[in-house]
């Protein structure tokens, strides 16, 4: 795909990309509500909190981006979908936990450990999107479909 096709693809995507915005929504308001509570409530520190919340919501963030914004059923493919899944989320994680660690450090507050996470997972979320449409959950008879109608 050249970068002419770029946008052309993503109208073709639209709806799923308009899905996944809405699954990283509610993965960002869990996020935020367990930022709130650890470090806000309990007085964590910003990487235990920014930890615990990542990882506490990437489940169900997982299991909804496969089932409703690419319409995945049956057995998971530990190699296909969850090892590259949870990879990025590691590498997200690693991201996040770098800059609220510098705002826990630096401000010490609940909102900068907020807006830190905001920033180091908003930096990632078109890569996240992109791995998952082309990658883990690519539809191979739809791709196959249009590489023979693309040739015809």
């Amino acid at each position: 795909m050249s970068l002419q096709d770029l946008p052309l693809r993503l109208w073709r995507v639209r709806a799923r990309l308009a899905r996944f915005a809405g699954v990283s929504v509610i993965g960002v308001l869990l996020t935020q509500i367990l930022l709130l509570i650890l470090k806000g409530g309990l007085d964590w520190s910003g990487v235990e909190a920014n930890v615990v919340a990542t990882a506490a919501s990437s489940i169900p963030v997982f299991m909804l981006n496969r089932r409703w914004v690419w319409k995945k059923r049956g057995d998971h493919s530990f190699g296909k979908e969850m090892v590259p899944f949870w990879g990025y989320t590691l590498a997200g994680l690693l991201v996040s936990t770098a800059l609220v660690a510098v705002a826990d450090d630096v401000w010490g507050t609940t909102l900068a450990v907020s807006l830190a996470n905001l920033s180091g997972w908003g930096v990632l979320w078109i890569g996240k999107f992109v791995l998952l449409e082309r990658v883990l959950f690519r539809d191979t008879d739809t791709d196959a479909a249009q590489t023979e109608s693309a040739s015809a």
